[in-house]
């Protein structure tokens, strides 16, 4: 694991609604965060969001379970995230997997891009929605 990307995991797993400022040593003031449900423009947007997500939750753990640098200042790291809504699947622990690809510079990224199944994130626990989204994977696998 190069030791960028080893240092940011150690630190992006630490992250909590306590300790956000820990946002500007891992992130430049120009970073671009895209995930399947939100595009966020900025370090300061950033620190809103994250704020909003660790507002909304009662547990968020990332286990991060391999790494893969392609170039100079570009890398993925592959993970497992548990997270608790009280909204969601009657509050129990969501698991999902996904890869987060990471592009830096004078060690800050300022470019972020997650990958992962919003519905087995979001959709499939969504009451009306969930059973919809899952009968469609049924009839789709």
């Amino acid at each position: 694991m190069s030791d960028f990307l080893r240092r940011f995991a150690q630190a992006f797993a630490t992250l909590d609604k306590h300790n956000l400022q820990l946002l500007d040593s891992l992130y430049s003031k120009d970073i671009a965060f895209t995930d399947p449900l939100h595009d966020v423009q900025g370090l300061p947007a950033l620190h809103r969001y994250f704020a909003e997500l660790y507002g909304n939750i009662s547990q968020l753990r990332f286990d991060f379970q391999g790494v893969d640098e392609v170039a100079d200042g570009e890398g993925y790291l592959r993970w497992k995230m548990s997270f608790c809504h009280p909204r969601l699947a009657d509050g129990k622990v969501i698991r999902v997997e996904g890869c987060s690809h990471l592009m830096w510079r004078e060690n800050k990224v300022y470019r972020h891009r997650d990958y992962f199944d919003a519905g087995a994130l979001l959709y499939e626990h969504l009451p009306i929605i969930g059973r919809v989204v899952r009968w469609l994977k049924r009839r789709m696998g």
